[in-house]
């Protein structure tokens, strides 16, 4: 006849602490399971070690590094990778600025910030001549992190600044004219070509490209990097892709592999080695306004955004730039003939 402590079987163990096995009489082992040896005791220990290398803090860059993340593909994980990669960046120790230049404001609404049509916005800053301090709003859940936010009144900016003098190098006035000190800047761009991301290239130093592990993962790509080279032609100098981003990564199929490999044969080094992967906790991080950094430290893509953010601080020690001071107005016609040849 079973007892009841038989019936109720092993996870009702009347007696704390740890189990034993008995083999024999005079045998009796402990059984503990090592952390290590199950899918969510691996997550979990990646999530202590990732945090306690978030608290260790990185190299710090001798200048500030002024990181552009464009690909005028939709749905690539643009904003995405803005918001997460300057929360990790901001975790490891580093002050950050996010500058939203997405009229549909999404990074504003990942990282908690109000930006209703009254509040102060990157709008008022490129078109109003506004000092750039007066619209950066801190994010409150990561300290060192910072974002000027985007409003629906940026949608009509593109417009506005045609008739403007130096309307490619507005934003890049307004960066050299911030005087808080700061380590990193990520420009989001809008997923098109025209004078939003023109400002965004001619402002930045670094172009960030983030590539989604699918078909077509390659179009349209070309144009960007066409692009690139007439800023870096007419307007900016300094201004190089410095790092691809693989976004979206799904290690169960052939066609992400197939995909990665193209895109590391293709652009080599520029290629981080941490990849993005698919992941429902980062989809769902932005609708309570935070990064997948604070809603969800352990997951996947918290993760690998952590060491994505290591990667990319690791490989910035020791580069430096030169200030680049914006055109002068009798290069007008050049900047004009250029824009027009990028739209």
């Amino acid at each position: 006849m079973r007892s009841d402590a038989n019936i109720a079987g092993p996870m009702t163990d009347p007696v704390p602490g740890p189990r034993t096995e008995s083999a024999g009489e005079d045998v009796s082992r402990e059984t503990p399971t090592p952390m290590d040896d199950t899918p969510i005791g691996r997550a979990a220990q990646l999530a202590v070690e990732a945090l306690g290398r978030a608290g260790e803090g990185l190299p710090r860059p001798e200048q500030t590094r002024i990181m552009v993340v464009a690909n005028q593909k939709g749905g690539v994980g643009k904003t995405t990778t803005t918001v997460n990669l300057a929360a990790s960046l901001a975790l490891h120790g580093a002050r950050v600025l996010v500058v939203d230049l997405d009229p549909q404001g999404n990074a504003s609404t990942a990282l908690g910030i109000d930006h209703h049509a009254e509040v102060p916005s990157i709008y008022d800053v490129l078109v109003e001549s506004k000092p750039l301090s007066d619209i950066v709003q801190p994010v409150l859940d990561v300290e060192g992190l910072f974002c000027a936010p985007a409003t629906i009144d940026l949608a009509g900016a593109e417009i506005e600044l045609v008739s403007l003098v130096a309307r490619e190098s507005r934003l890049q006035r307004a960066i050299q004219a911030y005087e808080q000190p700061l380590d990193y800047i990520l420009i989001d761009c809008p997923p098109s070509l025209g004078l939003l991301t023109v400002n965004a290239l001619v402002a930045g130093a670094e172009v960030l490209i983030p590539i989604q592990c699918e078909y077509y993962a390659l179009e349209g790509l070309g144009q960007l990097l066409r692009n690139v080279d007439l800023v870096r032609g007419h307007l900016n100098p300094n201004l190089h892709v410095s790092t691809i981003l693989l976004t979206m990564y799904d290690g169960r199929t052939r066609l992400a592999s197939q995909v990665a490999e193209e895109v590391r044969s293709h652009f080599g080094e520029e290629v981080l080695r941490t990849s993005i992967p698919r992941s429902v906790r980062i989809s769902e991080a932005p609708s309570y306004g935070q990064t997948v950094l604070t809603y969800d430290p352990g997951s996947s893509g918290a993760l690998s955004y952590f060491e994505a953010a290591r990667e990319i601080a690791l490989r910035g020690v020791g580069v430096r730039y030169e200030v680049q001071h914006a055109p002068q107005m009798g290069a007008q016609n050049d900047q004009h003939s250029m824009t027009e040849g990028m739209q």
